[in-house]
C-alpha cells in the first residue's frame, strides 16, 4: 500500500488555535489599514475648506494629482482632498502665491495607496495556506489516516503494520513462557479460523495483557501478529481521547473499519486504561468524551463478527483495577494474560538476547548476573547492558568485563557514584562499621541468608554504603526464620554502631523501615506472632480492627524488633574481632568482595547450590 506523509499545521494547538490566529491576522491588517492616515500625519479636508484656506493664504504648496489634492499648510502640517475639474483653480493658486505641481493621473500610486489591497490579498494567502495544509494531512502510517488535523480529526491515528514489516515472533520474547503459551491459541485461530467454527466454538475476541511497565507486553502484542503473519494495528488508549465530543468514539469507528477491511487482523491498544476507565468518574458525568469513546468501544468489541476475516484486539495495561468492568466481561476481553516480572531463567534469557550485539568478555557468567538481578524488569535488564556497555567504552576496553556490570547495577539500583563527598575519618570509620555489621551478621547465619556478594562503603545516590547479597535462586515462600535472619541483617548496622561506638547515628533510617515492614507483615499478614493466624488488614480508609487490636499489634511488632535487635548485636559481640578485622579492611580497600572476605575471617565459602 502506498504510504501518506502526514502533514501537520504550521501550528499546534488544533483547529481552534487555528480560527483564532486567522482572526488575529485579519484583525492586525483591518487595524494597519485603519491606521494609515494617522501613521502619515494627514488631514482629510473638504473641497469648500480648501478654498477658502487659499483665500486667507494658510496653504504654502500643493500637489495635483488628477483630482487628488496633497498639500501642506505654512504651519507645517499636511492636508488631502479632492476637488472638482475646474481650469480656474489655477489661477486662485497664482492670484494666492501658492505653490502647485502637477502630475499625471497614471502615475497616482504609491504603498499607501495599495496598503488596504496588500493586507486583503496577504490575508486570503494565509488562509488559503492553512487550509491547504490541513486537507493535506494524511497518515502518519500506511493504511491509517490520519487525525490530526481540522478534516482528519474523526480518523484512526493507529499505525498499521503489514505482515512483511513485522519482524518479531516468540523466539524474540525471552523469557514469559506461561504468556507465550496462553497466546498460542489465539494464533491459531487466526492461522485456521474454520478449525474452531466448525464445531461451534466461539474463539476469543478480546486479550488484556497485564503487567508492569518493561516487562514485554507491547513485545508480546507484536510477536503474536509475526507469528499470525496477520496486519498489526497499533494504538495508545490516550490517542482516542479530543477535546472535541464525539471525535474519540468516531476513531473507535474508523479503527474497527480498517481492521475488518484487513480481516484477519490484529487491534494493539497499549495504556488502555487511559480510555477504559470506570464509568460516572469523569468531569462531565456520564457524557463527557472519554466515556463516548468507552461505549463505543464496547459497541464495537461486543458487535463485530467474523465477517470477511477475524478481528482481534489485544490491549495492554498494569492497572487492571481501574478498568470498566463492562469491557472485561467474556465476550470483550475473555482472556486476561499476566506478564510478570521474568524469573532467573527468564532472566538470563533476556541478558542473552540484549548481550548478543554487544562484545562482552567470555568469561562473564550471565546466569550469575541474573541471580544478582532479582526484581529486574525486561527494559531494566536491556539498561543494565548498555550502561556496562557505555561504562566500558568510556575507558576504551576491548569488551565488556565483570566490574562494568557491578558498576552498572550500583548505578541503577543505588545512583552513581559521588565523588565529590567529603566526608571526616571518623564518619567514613562509622560507615565502615555499619557496612561490617550487616555482612558479619548475614554470615554468621548461613542457613538462613542470601551469600554475601560484596560490601562497599562508596557513596551512592543518597547511601552512604551497602552490603550486597547473591541470591542462590528464586524463592517463592519464605520462612519465619528466614525473614527473622533478614531481619537481623537489617538491624546490624545499627548494632555494630552501638558496639563499637555507644552513640547512634541517622544512617540506619532506611534499615529500620525495612525491618518494621517486615515485623509488621509477620504479625499482620503471615500469622508468624503471637497475635496467632489472623489477618489484620487496612482499607483505603481505615483499619479492619479494634484500637485494642491495634495496640496489640504495636506491642507485637516491638518486642519481635527488639528481640532481633539483642540477637544481632550478640552476634558482634561474641566476633568482635572478626568485626575489627572486617572494618578496617574495609576502610582501606572501601570495596570487598565475597571471596575477599571469606580468606579474611577465615570463614569457609559457601557451596554455591545449582538449582
Amino acid at each position: 500500500m502506498k504510504r501518506r506523509i502526514k502533514k501537520k499545521l504550521p501550528f499546534k494547538g488544533g483547529p481552534k488555535n487555528f480560527i483564532i490566529a486567522t482572526i488575529i491576522v485579519i484583525s492586525v491588517f483591518w487595524i494597519i489599514t485603519k491606521m494609515t492616515d494617522f501613521t502619515r500625519k494627514v488631514k482629510n479636508i473638504k473641497y469648500s475648506t480648501f478654498l477658502k484656506k487659499i483665500e486667507k493664504g494658510e496653504i504654502k504648496r500643493v500637489y495635483v494629482k488628477g483630482q487628488d489634492v496633497n498639500g501642506e499648510f505654512k504651519d507645517g502640517s499636511k492636508f488631502e482632498t479632492v476637488v472638482a475639474y475646474n481650469p480656474k483653480n489655477w489661477d486662485i493658486l497664482k492670484e494666492n502665491n501658492v505653490e502647485f505641481e502637477i502630475e499625471s493621473p497614471a502615475s497616482n500610486i504609491n504603498f499607501w495607496t495599495l496598503l488596504p489591497l496588500l493586507s486583503l490579498v496577504l490575508t486570503l494567502l494565509l488562509v488559503w495556506y492553512f487550509l491547504r495544509q490541513a486537507r493535506g494531512g494524511g497518515s502518519g502510517s500506511s493504511g491509517g489516516s490520519g487525525g490530526s488535523n481540522i478534516f482528519n480529526m474523526g480518523k484512526s491515528r493507529a499505525k498499521m503494520f503489514m505482515p512483511s514489516t513485522i519482524k518479531e515472533n516468540f523466539n524474540s520474547v525471552a523469557g514469559a513462557a506461561e504468556a507465550k503459551e496462553e497466546l498460542k491459541d489465539v494464533i491459531d485461530f487466526l492461522r485456521n479460523p474454520e478449525k474452531y467454527k466448525r464445531l461451534g466454538a466461539k474463539i476469543t475476541r478480546g486479550i488484556l495483557l497485564i503487567g508492569e511497565p518493561g516487562n514485554g507486553k507491547t513485545l508480546l502484542a507484536r510477536a503474536v501478529a509475526g507469528e499470525a503473519n496477520c496486519p498489526f494495528f497499533s494504538i495508545s488508549g490516550s490517542d482516542f481521547i479530543e477535546v472535541f465530543v464525539g471525535v474519540g468514539a468516531s476513531r473507535v469507528r474508523d479503527l474497527f473499519t480498517q481492521a475488518r477491511k484487513h480481516a484477519p487482523s490484529i487491534i494493539f491498544i497499549d495504556e488502555i486504561d487511559a480510555v477504559g476507565r470506570h464509568r460516572g468518574s469523569g468531569l462531565g458525568g456520564g457524557h463527557d468524551e472519554r466515556e463516548q469513546t468507552l461505549n463505543q468501544l464496547l459497541t464495537e468489541m461486543d458487535g463485530f463478527q467474523t465477517t470477511g476475516g477475524s478481528v482481534m484486539v489485544i490491549a495492554a495495561t498494569n492497572r487492571p483495577d481501574v478498568l470498566d468492568k463492562a469491557l472485561l466481561r467474556p465476550g470483550r476481553f475473555d482472556r486476561r494474560v499476566y506478564v510478570p516480572f521474568p524469573d532467573l531463567v527468564s532472566r538470563e534469557q533476556i541478558l542473552k538476547v540484549h548481550a548478543k550485539g554487544v562484545k562482552i568478555d567470555k568469561e562473564i557468567d550471565l546466569g550469575k548476573i541474573a541471580r544478582g538481578t532479582p526484581g529486574f524488569s525486561g527494559a531494566d535488564l536491556a539498561n543494565l547492558i548498555n550502561e556496562a556497555a557505555i561504562n566500558a567504552s568510556k575507558t576504551n576496553q576491548k569488551n565488556v568485563k565483570i566490574k562494568d556490570f557491578e558498576e552498572a547495577r550500583d548505578k541503577i539500583l543505588l545512583g552513581k557514584e559521588v565523588k565529590t563527598m567529603v566526608q571526616t575519618p571518623e564518619e567514613l570509620k562509622v560507615t565502615s562499621y555499619h557496612e561490617s555489621g550487616h555482612a558479619l551478621v548475614g554470615l554468621m547465619m548461613p542457613e538462613d541468608t542470601d551469600p554475601l556478594h560484596k560490601v562497599s562503603i562508596i557513596p551512592r545516590g543518597r547511601t552512604l554504603g551497602v552490603t550486597h547479597s547473591l541470591p542462590e535462586r528464586e524463592k517463592y515462600t519464605v520462612t519465619k526464620n528466614e525473614i527473622l535472619a533478614s531481619i537481623m541483617t537489617a538491624l546490624g548496622g545499627r548494632a555494630a554502631e552501638d558496639l563499637v561506638f555507644g552513640k547512634l547515628t541517622t544512617g540506619a533510617y532506611s534499615d529500620f523501615k525495612a525491618a518494621t515492614n517486615k515485623v509488621r507483615a509477620m504479625v499482620c499478614s503471615y500469622g508468624m506472632s503471637d497475635l496467632g493466624v489472623a489477618v489484620y488488614g487496612q482499607n483505603s480508609t481505615d483499619f479492619e480492627y479494634s484500637q485494642k487490636t491495634a495496640e496489640k499489634i504495636d506491642l507485637e511488632v516491638d518486642k519481635i524488633l527488639k528481640d532481633c535487635y539483642k540477637k544481632a548485636k550478640d552476634i558482634l559481640e561474641k566476633n568482635r574481632d572478626k568485626l575489627d578485622k572486617l572494618a578496617t579492611a574495609l576502610l582501606e580497600k572501601e570495596t570487598m568482595y565475597a571471596s575477599e572476605i571469606y580468606e579474611l575471617l577465615s570463614i569457609e565459602p559457601r557451596v554455591e547450590h545449582k538449582f
